[in-house]
């Protein structure tokens, strides 16, 4: 007599997006990935082939959705081959989700795409989404599936707390990220302060004023994202001019895209703690950025999601992250 209550087998697949991480990640686990076979036609399509048996397994799919769009539809296209394939449960893993700046509309004919790409993954086949670090967490209530949310800051906060700098003080880039911030500086011990920016125009933001005292201390910036810096550095330069000693940045996905890395360089930023969310690729690693791994985390994540068990005792502290 068959078992029914018997735990799936875990399959733990990658997409092409950030491999390497997707190594690290079934490392951790202490197990190789399973094969899946992708490959594009001459005109670029996507084709994707499962080479062994899933048939009623736990399926995780690891695939961050930066750019280009390639990233977010071979992800959709897995997800299909393996719920044609009859697995168990589908599971995608998605370190960065992409296109979650556009969730609401705040001027007149715009998308939300952050509701368009959790409408994609569900009819797709998904049963549940792990990510983390959201660029805002009320994306999580456009799916009607389960999302897992994870925080890189557990990792951030732990390693800028071994480096010992003194007279810190944390600040957020803007209103939205003041709980973040927030929580980052309780968990430092450190006073908060926030800059207020004003959008110029697409992509481009201005830092107007900053509230809060940041004379003669060391400020860390925290954010999810950098894209192109300009908010960033405009950011560090208004600190400056209030008088800030050293300035760290801790910033969850390094997606450094344009001129990013140029504006960094010149920038007077001490030092810049990122994620692996992202495949960061070697002339974009400059001299003063820390990539702090994520392999561990979503590790153990996976595991819990197959065993059923709890997530949020990942995050033993009192409060919510953000």
């Amino acid at each position: 007599m068959v078992n029914s209550s018997k735990t799936p087998e875990i399959k733990i697949f990658s997409g092409r997006s950030n491999p390497g991480l997707a190594e690290k990640i079934a490392s951790s686990m202490n197990r190789p990935l399973d094969q899946v076979e992708i490959k594009n036609f001459s005109d670029g399509e996507i084709w994707v082939k499962y080479k062994e048996n899933i048939r009623g397994t736990d399926v995780f799919i690891i695939q961050p959705t930066n750019a280009p769009a390639e990233n977010l539809l071979e992800l959709l296209i897995m997800i299909d081959a393996a719920r044609r394939a009859s697995a168990s449960s589908i599971t995608a893993v998605i370190p960065y989700f992409g296109y979650a700046r556009q969730d609401r509309k705040d001027q007149p004919r715009v998308a939300i795409s952050s509701k368009l790409v959790a409408n994609l993954l569900t009819k797709a086949g998904v049963n549940r989404v792990l990510t983390m670090d959201l660029h805002a967490p009320q994306i999580q209530g456009f799916f009607d599936i389960p999302l897992d949310h994870l925080y890189a800051a557990t990792i951030f906060i732990d390693h800028i707390k071994k480096q010992n700098l003194p007279n810190l003080v944390v600040a957020s880039p803007d209103i939205g990220g003041i709980h973040l911030a927030r929580a980052y500086a309780s968990r430092l011990g450190s006073d908060l302060v926030m800059m207020n920016k004003r959008r110029i125009k697409h992509n481009v933001c201005c830092v107007t004023e900053l509230i809060g005292d940041v004379r003669d201390k060391n400020v860390l910036v925290v954010d999810d994202m950098i894209d192109t810096a300009g908010t960033l550095v405009n950011g560090v330069k208004v600190l400056k001019e209030k008088g800030a000693n050293d300035i760290y940045v801790a910033c969850t996905h390094a997606l450094l895209s344009g001129n990013a890395v140029e504006l960094i360089k010149n920038s007077e930023i001490t030092k810049i703690y990122c994620s692996n969310s992202t495949n960061i690729p070697e002339h974009k690693q400059l001299d003063n950025m820390e990539i702090l791994c994520i392999s561990r985390l979503f590790g153990e994540a996976i595991t819990r999601i197959h065993e059923e068990r709890s997530i949020s005792d990942l995050f033993p502290q009192k409060g919510p992250m953000h």
